[in-house]
C-alpha cells in the first residue's frame, strides 16, 4: 500500500480528510510528506510542517482528534525514535551538566517574546480559570490557589523550585507576606525576575534544585518537575525533604502523563524541552514513597487547552513585531507547539495535576480549597 493510501486510511479513523473543506482538514502542499510522517513519525510530522510541507487551519483540532483516535499507536516507530527512547532509559538526560540546556535552548530564547504571550505576571504554566475570564485574572487565581494550599502566613519561608521569572514569589510576597528563595536554570528569568521583584523579600539564584539548602515552611515547583526526569524524580523529592520542615507543606503543579514513560516525543525533545519528561501519577507516588503523604491530587488539565489557547492569541497578535527577530520557520514551530499542545489537553492526553504533600506525622491539615 502507498504511504498516501496509509495516511488516508489512518486518518479516516480520526475523522480527518486529506486536502478536505473542514477547519481541521489537513492541507499537503508536497507528496514526499506521506512517506516522511510513517519513516519518521512525530518528528517527521513536526518538521515537515516546520517545512511548509502542509497547514492546516485548526492545528489544535487537528491534533484533538488524531490524539482521540490513537493514530500514533499504530505507527511503527522508526529505528531512530526506538533508539532516542532506549537513550532515555539507559542514561541521566537530567545530570547537573545537562540539566540548564533547557534552560539556554527554551527559556533564554528571548524575554520579549515571552513578556508579549504571557499574562501580565508573566507566568508560564497552565492557568485556572474556574472563576476568571481573562488570562491575568486566571494566572492571579491560579498562584492564589496554590498560596491557600500552602497554607501560607506572614513571615513564612518559601522554596520555589523552577522560579521562572518569579511571578510566584512576587505574588506571594505581595499577598502573603512571606519570604521567598527562587532556583531556576535560566538566566535570562534570573535577570529580568530580580527587576520585577525589586522591593521585596524575594531572593532569585540561577542554581540546579539538587544545590539548594536551608529550611523552609514550604516547598513547591510550578511547572519544573517535567524537567527534572524519571531518574531523578526521587532525588527531587530527597530535596524537598531536605529542605521543608517538619510541619511544612510542599506542592507540585506539574503537566501529567496518562502512562509512566521515560521520554517526551522526539520532536519536543529536538526543538522545545531538551531532555524534558511528563510524568504519571504512578511516577510520582513512587518517588515520594517513605518521604511524604500524598494528601490531596488536583487535576484542571482541561484548563490547559484555554491557557495555551490565550497564549496563541497573544503570540499572533505580537508577531508583527517579533517576526524580524524569530523568522518564518521558528513561527511554524512555536505555533506547531502552541497548538499541538492544547490539542493534547484538549483530548485528555495529557493532563494537569497539583499534588499536596506533607511529612509523615504532620499535624498541619491539607486538603483542596
Amino acid at each position: 500500500m502507498k504511504a498516501k493510501d496509509v495516511i488516508q486510511s489512518l486518518l479516516t479513523e480520526a475523522g480527518v480528510e486529506l486536502n478536505g473543506s473542514r477547519p481541521w482538514d489537513i492541507q499537503v502542499h508536497d507528496e514526499r510528506a506521506y512517506k516522511r510522517w510513517l519513516t519518521e513519525t512525530e518528528l517527521g510530522v513536526g518538521e515537515s510542517y516546520m517545512d511548509g510541507w502542509w497547514d492546516v487551519e485548526a492545528l489544535d483540532e487537528f491534533f484533538n482528534k488524531i490524539l482521540r483516535a490513537n493514530l500514533e499507536q499504530k505507527i511503527k516507530r522508526s529505528l531512530k525514535t526506538a533508539l532516542f527512547i532506549l537513550s532515555t532509559r539507559l542514561f541521566n538526560q537530567q545530570t547537573k551538566s545537562k540539566s540548564k540546556i533547557v534552560g539556554r535552548e527554551h527559556y533564554d530564547l528571548g524575554n520579549d517574546l515571552f513578556r508579549q504571550m504571557l499574562d501580565k505576571r508573566m507566568i508560564y504554566s497552565s492557568a485556572y480559570w474556574k472563576n476568571a475570564k481573562t488570562l491575568d485574572e486566571a494566572q492571579e487565581a491560579k498562584l492564589d490557589l496554590i498560596c491557600r494550599k500552602l497554607a501560607l502566613k506572614p513571615g513564612m519561608k518559601v522554596l520555589d523550585i523552577g522560579c521562572g521569572w518569579g511571578g510566584f514569589a512576587r505574588f506571594a510576597a505581595e499577598k502573603y507576606g512571606v519570604e521567598v528563595v527562587g532556583v531556576s536554570i535560566s538566566k535570562e528569568q534570573i535577570e529580568m525576575g530580580k527587576v520585577l521583584c525589586t522591593g521585596l523579600p524575594v531572593e532569585l539564584r540561577f542554581q540546579d534544585y539538587r544545590e539548594v539548602k536551608g529550611k523552609f515552611d514550604a516547598v513547591l515547583s510550578i511547572g519544573f518537575i517535567e524537567h527534572v526526569g524519571y531518574k531523578n524524580y526521587h532525588t527531587y523529592m530527597k530535596v524537598v525533604d531536605r529542605c521543608l520542615k517538619e510541619e511544612g507543606i510542599s506542592l507540585v503543579h506539574t503537566i501529567g502523563n496518562n502512562t509512566s514513560v521515560t521520554y517526551v516525543n522526539a520532536w519536543t525533545d529536538k526543538y522545545i524541552f531538551p531532555h524534558g519528561m511528563v510524568p504519571s501519577v504512578a511516577q510520582i507516588a513512587k518517588s515520594a514513597e517513605d518521604l511524604f503523604v500524598i494528601e490531596d491530587v488536583e487535576n484542571f488539565g482541561p484548563d490547559y487547552d484555554k491557557t495555551l489557547m490565550a497564549w496563541y492569541a497573544n503570540f499572533e497578535k505580537a508577531w508583527p513585531q517579533l517576526k524580524d527577530k524569530y523568522g518564518e520557520r521558528f513561527y511554524r514551530m512555536w505555533r506547531y507547539f502552541l497548538l499541538s499542545s492544547a490539542g493534547g489537553f484538549r483530548a485528555r492526553f495529557n493532563q494537569l495535576w497539583q499534588f499536596v504533600m506533607t511529612k509523615p506525622g504532620c499535624s498541619l491539615p491539607a486538603c483542596r480549597i
